[in-house]
């Protein structure tokens, strides 16, 4: 099967502007998941998505091939990931390259290894019904036994699970924000990451860290020393 991986790198960061190619530990943050999809060996191309010449210049000199830029539609604070990965798929047959598998990886994933990223893809081809397989994790406390604040109190939001206990209720996870395994035909006619047909690969805590403010983005720093140990990166 041909596969593509496409890196996420609008250039129109708010909350951390240019977060997309900040350095972290003194490299770019995007070279990190560039590096764990070229050690992967999963993939036929690796190219960045993005409509940020800086950006693009970067992501060349780190190996990725950026052959297009993203379209000003799909540029703004409300463009969704889906509609950005199938512009990618589109554009590339246009051009005559068509992709049976993607893998649509965040530029901020910097915990993310080449291993992670083969046990996405030998689960997407393990289940030929699945449309999308993506990490999680899993919610430290019962979301079950959540609270809610209002009016000045704190009711639970779930009071019927008052009595139970935590080690009765189902498990719950969230997704971790790092990559997107599709099969390209169902996700073009959808264009979601997430539902019934997907399945997921779970990470720990220490494998992953969402980063939206500079707290996220110390953990983050902080999880790779750790994790840089145990997978080091050649950058």
């Amino acid at each position: 099967m041909n596969t593509l991986a496409v890196i996420l790198a609008r250039g129109g960061s708010k909350r951390i502007p240019r977060k997309n190619i900040r350095p972290f530990h003194g490299v770019p943050i995007i070279a990190y998941p560039l590096a764990a999809a070229r050690e992967s060996g999963c993939f036929d191309e690796i190219m960045v998505s993005t409509e940020d010449e800086e950006i693009a210049a970067i992501a060349r000199e780190h190996g990725a091939a950026v052959p297009f830029l993203r379209s000003p539609a799909n540029a703004g604070d409300h463009a969704g990931s889906g509609e950005v990965i199938a512009e990618v798929i589109l554009r590339y047959r246009e051009l005559g390259r068509a992709y049976d598998q993607v893998c649509a990886i965040y530029p901020t994933a910097a915990l993310t290894t080449a291993a992670h990223l083969k046990s996405g893809q030998a689960r997407l081809l393990a289940d030929d019904t699945l449309t999308c397989v993506h990490p999680v994790i899993r919610f430290s406390f019962p979301i079950q036994r959540a609270l809610v604040l209002r009016g000045g109190r704190a009711p639970m939001l779930q009071p019927e699970h008052y009595h139970t206990r935590s080690q009765d209720l189902e498990p719950t996870f969230h997704d971790a924000g790092q990559w997107y395994w599709l099969r390209t035909e169902p996700f073009l006619s959808t264009r979601e990451l997430l539902g019934a047909n997907c399945a997921a690969v779970e990470l720990s805590a220490l494998e992953a860290q969402d980063i939206d403010n500079e707290d996220d983005w110390a953990l983050a720093e902080f999880k790779h020393l750790f994790h840089h140990a145990a997978f080091p990166v050649k950058l």
